[in-house]
């Protein structure tokens, strides 16, 4: 029987190489002599199981001590037992992703799941909370989420031989397609559990405390770890909250201001004095009109606004003045109006005066005088020559 070679020369590394570079010798080598890549190549698998073997050795510090000590001899008889499928492991990625080899045992994390909550205006304004109902998949607790009867055990695929896939076609390329069989779990139940009848999860519901804070936006998300749905014997997703903010019938959002159209009257405008105001969170309050108020004119109410979520200070308050033109008058409003009318039209100021006349001239089709544009002219430049 030939004697086995030293296992730093198997993986063409020195006696003082760290776990980096045996590792990477090892991807290297395992992907040159793996039997997929050389089907049929007998010495290749050789090459390829004493790869194996020299890695179980020499990525374990406590084996790698005794085998530098005692040789082969000190690695008893199997010095690589079980060493295949833990490599396999080891690098499940790397083979899994070239060769479509499953990997029993390897848990699954859950999935995620996705939540639309509708919150009010005044609700984004304040923050808090609310409850709510999830129903979300769970490892089925009868069969401790294997999916068997409890007593009874899960069997290795026989089609796939628990790889999950099935290869088709020859040499190094080939199509990997999931087994029938098995579905692609590499596992088969002779005797599926009762209650989730083989699917290892059940559905629950669960009532759920869902926060969101004091001046949260349309379309922000929040994450609530644990709460999705549960893997095939791993820990669960997690739950994704998405938040929409209802239009407001009166405010509307600008970031952290509100706006909101106020109108008031006539009189109101030329007088100008206090009127109340509605506001989001802090009931009616006053603001002060100046006296010819103008339709359209902007006050600002600070602090009155919503909670900056970056800056922790209130936006403000932004109030639209709209003129309102009645459409129903009193007999006493219309004659008031009439007189109002009146005193317009007799005592005019000269901008409106000098206006009227323009409109006047254009209709008539008579352009402006030399003397009325020189005279426009000087008011133009303040009487400067």
């Amino acid at each position: 029987m030939p004697s086995k070679r030293c296992y730093y020369e198997v993986l063409s590394i020195s006696k003082s190489a760290d776990d980096g570079a045996i590792k990477a010798s090892y991807r290297k080598l395992a992907l040159e002599y793996h039997p997929d890549r050389n089907p049929g190549d007998e010495e290749v698998a050789v090459r390829f199981r004493e790869v194996q073997e020299a890695f179980e050795v020499l990525r374990d510090p406590d084996k790698r001590k005794r085998y530098d000590r005692y040789g082969h001899a000190g690695m008893g008889e199997s010095p690589g037992g079980g060493g295949g499928e833990d490599m396999m492991n080891a690098f499940g990625d790397l083979f899994g992703s070239i060769f479509g080899g499953a990997q029993q045992g390897r848990r699954q994390g859950g999935r995620d799941l996705r939540l639309d909550m509708a919150i009010d205006l005044a609700e984004a304004a304040r923050g808090g909370s609310k409850t709510i109902e999830v129903t979300r998949k769970e490892g089925c607790r009868d069969c401790s989420g294997t999916g068997a009867t409890p007593g009874t055990r899960v069997a290795r695929c026989r089609t796939c031989n628990g790889q999950g896939v099935l290869l088709q076609g020859q040499g190094f390329f080939r199509i990997q397609r999931p087994c029938h069989a098995c579905g692609g779990r590499g596992e088969t139940i002779p005797d599926p559990c009762r209650t989730c009848r083989g699917s290892a999860q059940v559905d629950v519901r669960q009532n759920i405390e869902v926060k969101f804070p004091a001046g949260i936006e349309d379309g922000m998300r929040g994450r609530i770890s644990g709460y999705g749905e549960a893997g095939p014997g791993g820990e669960p997703g997690d739950l994704y909250v998405f938040y929409q903010v209802l239009p407001h019938p009166f405010f509307q959002r600008e970031g952290s201001d509100l706006h909101c159209e106020v109108p008031i009257t006539f009189s109101q405008a030329a007088l100008g004095g206090e009127i109340m105001v509605p506001t989001l969170l802090h009931g009616p309050n006053p603001i002060r009109l100046e006296r010819g108020q103008q339709n359209g004119e902007k006050v600002r109410l600070p602090g009155k606004g919503l909670p900056n979520l970056q800056t922790k200070r209130s936006g403000d308050l932004v109030v639209h003045v709209r003129v309102e033109t009645p459409r129903n008058l009193t007999p006493r409003q219309e004659e008031l109006f009439r007189e109002l009318a009146a005193i317009e039209d007799r005592d005019v100021s000269p901008q409106r005066k000098s206006f009227l006349d323009r409109v006047k001239d254009f209709f008539a089709g008579t352009p402006a005088s030399d003397n009325q544009r020189s005279t426009d002219s000087s008011t133009s430049t303040g009487g400067r020559t």
